[in-house]
This record gives structure tokens, sequence and C-alpha cells, in this order.
């Protein structure tokens, strides 16, 4: 690959205001308008609109900055120093993996560029259910319009690869709909590895968009700084206090810096978000922080084909099937969307099941695997409640997340939904990614395998890549953490901007709607802050 341009590494040496870590020591304390914690979707569009609206703004980022210089499409460098935990986040029980971003950019960095809209459906929950009437299709259009220009947001023109390919072969045999994700890049090398960063730039990422925006408007950005708590006098939020940190996310040093601003934005991401009002001790009357976090649990099957598929090369995800979540009511069984995710061979070996000679043979077959994925739509029913964030003793957070029988049923079926369209597009074998699977060599040798299986936490292999709810937002205080313009109900000078706001599940990958939402209630704040009337460029 020819040597890029790195338009951060551009930035820095322009004179952006870039501190902790390897770019130089945190002062004692930091003025300015408003401090935003976090660097990802909801940060990165906040900090563009508030820099635009003329405010000094402090971004707080907990990961390092890493550039497109640093990514060089190897997992065992990845990994370690983009993801939370080292990829190696989980649940309490252990019983669900979760990827999240811990970098510049956050989970915008390493996601894999699939952009819906809200569904309908899921807007007319909010409105019934938590009072939300202004969240509205005709509402919210105009606000995703313009995260999609400024983001590049649009259909994905090139071929489908193979992994994805399949998908859409094996659900056209089956009369199932499927359709084309539209993606967030610009000149997109088709390379595969999105999830280990963007070595072209392409991706547009809050890496290389909002955030260099913000920096160039004169945004100080503080890296490798976790923020640790709110101080707090009466009803708002009196200084922000950070420590700084090592790669591994444990402090390097006992000096902190106190950031004092006129107002404060926690985009940490759901689960931190929560976290970090817990170690605050943020007035929470109704119990209600921390609860209701969900992760759209995410089922795998695996299959071979007699062709290669080769699924790490292109496109990492470019067809989804809803049907599974379009033929069932929203607050019925749970539902499932269908999508193929890019497989790279660490991440695989992680995932499915067995060992030793048993996973040896799985991977040498790697080549002609297919996996196909079930994201199961949580928070629409009383038996899928999600989860709650928790502070261990150490006051690091942790998600309790249980895995009920409600759940676990639409495990099964995502299973054998999966299973019949891998055979229908010519698949040899199928192996449901479960402890207790065999190797099925036919569909109705498949459903009947399946049909056994003891669907149980840790047994079925559960991950996420989404991560929403915990700072719930609803027109009643009772019901959620924010109000509908992201304000936190009992902190008059604290907003909230990502994830974390959104009552249940979105029901699809969540980056636009976090776009949009955001996009709308930035605009919002930097209008009361600033008086001024600002939009995405």
């Amino acid at each position: 690959m020819s040597k890029q341009p790195d338009p951060i590494r551009e930035g820095l040496a322009r004179g952006w205001k870039v501190l902790g870590g390897q770019h130089g020591a945190l002062p004692e304390r930091i003025d300015c308008d408003v401090a935003i914690v976090g660097s990802g979707a909801g940060a990165g569009i906040t900090a563009e609109l508030l820099t635009q609206a003329g405010l000094d703004v402090v971004i707080v980022e907990e990961g390092p900055l890493k550039t497109s210089s640093d990514f060089r499409q190897l997992e065992s460098e990845a990994y370690p120093s983009l993801y939370q935990e080292s990829l190696g986040r989980k649940t309490a029980d252990k019983a669900i993996t979760i990827l999240q971003g811990r970098c510049v950019g956050g989970s915008t960095t390493v996601n894999w560029t699939s952009s819906f809209r809200t569904p309908s459906a899921t807007l007319a929950y909010w409105q019934q259910h938590f009072g939300l009437k202004d969240y509205t299709d005709a509402a919210l259009s105009p606000w995703f319009a313009q995260a999609e220009r400024r983001l590049n947001i649009g259909p994905w023109l090139a071929p489908p690869n193979e992994n994805n390919d399949l998908l859409r072969r094996g659900a056209m045999q089956l009369g199932i709909s499927a359709a084309s994700i539209a993606r967030n890049v610009k000149g997109c090398w088709n390379l595969g590895s999105c999830g280990m960063g963007c070595p072209t730039n392409a991706k547009q990422s809050m890496l290389v968009t909002t955030i260099p925006a913000a920096l160039e408007r004169g945004a100080l950005l503080l890296v490798e700084t976790r923020a640790q708590e709110f101080e707090r006098t009466g009803s708002r939020v009196s200084a922000l206090v950070c420590v700084p940190v090592a790669a591994d996310g444990s402090a390097t040093s006992r000096k902190t810096v106190r950031i004092k601003a006129r107002h404060y934005v926690l985009s940490g991401g759901a689960i931190n978000s929560p976290a970090l009002l817990l170690r605050s001790d943020i007035p929470d009357p109704h119990d209600r922080l921390g609860q209701r976090t969900f992760l759209h649990p995410t089922i795998a099957s695996a299959s071979l084909f007699d062709q290669p598929v080769e699924g790490w090369s292109g496109a990492p995800q470019t067809i989804y099937s809803d049907h599974f979540l379009d033929t069932q009511p929203i607050d019925g069984p749970i539902g499932y969307k269908l999508e193929a995710p890019p497989l790279h061979p660490v991440i695989f070996a992680s995932t499915v099941p067995g060992f030793g000679t048993e996973q040896a043979e799985l991977l040498r077959q790697f080549p002609r695997t297919h996996v196909q994925l079930a994201l199961l739509r949580d928070g629409f029913h009383p038996q899928s409640p999600g989860g709650r964030v928790q502070l261990r003793s150490d006051e690091t957070p942790q998600l309790d997340y249980p895995l009920t029988d409600f759940v676990m049923d639409g495990a099964r079926r995502a299973l054998l939904s999966m299973a019949e369209i891998q055979f229908a597009a010519g698949a040899r074998q199928v192996l449901p990614v479960h402890e207790q699977a065999a190797v099925y060599s036919t569909w109705s040798q498949a459903r009947e395998g399946i049909a056994r299986l003891t669907m149980k936490p840790l047994l079925t292999r559960v991950m996420s890549a989404h991560v929403m709810g915990g700072c719930s937002m609803a027109a009643d205080e009772r019901s959620g953490v924010v109000r509908p313009d992201g304000v936190h109900w009992q902190i008059e000078n604290l907003s909230v901007h990502d994830g974390s706001i959104f009552p249940t599940s979105i029901g699809a990958n969540p980056q636009l709607s976090i776009y949009g939402i955001v996009n709308r209630l930035a605009t919002g704040l930097a209008r009361r802050l600033a008086q001024r009337d600002v939009a995405l460029a």
C-alpha cells in the first residue's frame, strides 16, 4: 500500500492543541465554556457544532490518539490499542463479549461503517412508552440528512464480497427480503479491515471529520485522560476531575486536572457514561441510572462452502435482512436483524467453539468459511429489560446483563433462520456457534440438532458491538435520566449526548441514530449557550 497523507499528524504539526500521554503533561486546571467527555459519535458531533458556535471546548478521551499511520491492518496491534479492555470487555457473568472503541474517535474509528436511520417502529415505541412526542420520522429526518451529508453516508455501489452475497443469495432462495447497507465512507479502498482502523482515512469516522474540525477551531483535546468524577454544588456540576492513564487504563500519576466549565457534555458511551455518573454520586431519585442498558445480543452461525469466501476481503458489511424484525411484533417474541461480519483469524478463533485439533481444522477451512450474525432487538418486552451498569470495588464499570429464557428463545430461532439461509445459499456444512452444536451437513439435520441445544449463557456464544441505554431519555423524570433535550433531569448544566440516552435498543446498528439525534441536541445546546444557529458543515 502506498503511503497516504495523515491529516491528524499534519494538524498536530500546524499546532492543534493536544495534551496527555506523549503529547504533553496535563495542567492542574483548565477553564472553558464546555467540557465534553469522550470523542466518539456523540462527542464528535457535539464538538464540531459547539466550536462552530464560537464556544471554547475541551474534549477528554481516555484512549490514545492513533492515526492512519498507526493502522497496519494487524489484529495483534489494533485490539489492545483501540478497544475497551483489549477487546476483552465482558458482562459480569462473562457470557457476552462486548466490542467497544477506546481511542480518539471511539467506536466510530473501529466500527464496520453500517449506517441506518432509527427505525420507525422504534421511534413509535419511544413516543408511546417514554413520552418522546417530538421523536418522529418527520421531526428527525432533517437531522439525519445533515449527518448523512457531513459524513458521506450513502449506498455502497461496489458488489458485495462473497461473505455478504451469500446472505443475499440464501435469503433470495427462500423468498426472504435482503437489502444493501449504507456506509459512511469516501474513496474507500475496499480493504476489509475497518475494525482495525482505516489506514486510508476513507472511513468518515469522528477521527477524521468532526474532531479535526473542532481542533481547527481551537478546541483542546486531552488524550489518555480519564474523566474520574464530577464535582457538584447543588444542582450544578462545579468541576470535572480527570486523571492521566496508561495504555491499559491504569492511572500513571496521582496528579489530577480539574476542568471548570459552564456546561458539561457526557459522551463516554453506554457503560462508561453511567459509570461516571455513578462514581460522581449524581442524584438518581427514581433508580434509573445504569438501568435498561441494551446490547443487541448477537448470535453467530458459521458455514463451509466449496468455493473461496475470504470474508476478510472487501467491505465488511453491505447486506442485511430485516425479515425477522418486520414479521415480528415489536413487543412480541424477540426479533432479530441478520448481517454478515468481516472475518479475521483472531476474532474468529476466539468466538467459534472448540479447541486443539478441532479448532485447527476450523482455521484450516477459514478461507471457505461464511458467517452470519443475528442482532436480537432487546428492550421492547418486559422479559428483555436489558442489563444494569454497576461499579466494581475499584470503581471501574461492569455490566450485569441477564440472558433470560425469553432472549435465548430468540437466539434459538435465530440459529435456525441462519442455518436455513446458509444451506439455501449452498453451504456444504453449517456450525452454529454454540458449545453443544455439531457440524451439520443438511438443513433437516441442523433443524433437529439446533432444537436440542441447551440455550444457556456460556454454552451459547453471545457477543455485541452495540451498547445503548443506561442514561435513557424520557419526558417524565420518573422514567429516565435525561430530558428529551439531553439535559440531565437533576443537574442543570450537564447533558448526555451518546447512545446511552436511548430508551431501548435501536434494532439496527446505532451509529447513525447517535449522529442524527445528537445533531439535534447539540444544535439546541449551542443555541442556548451561545445564542447562535449552527449546522453540520
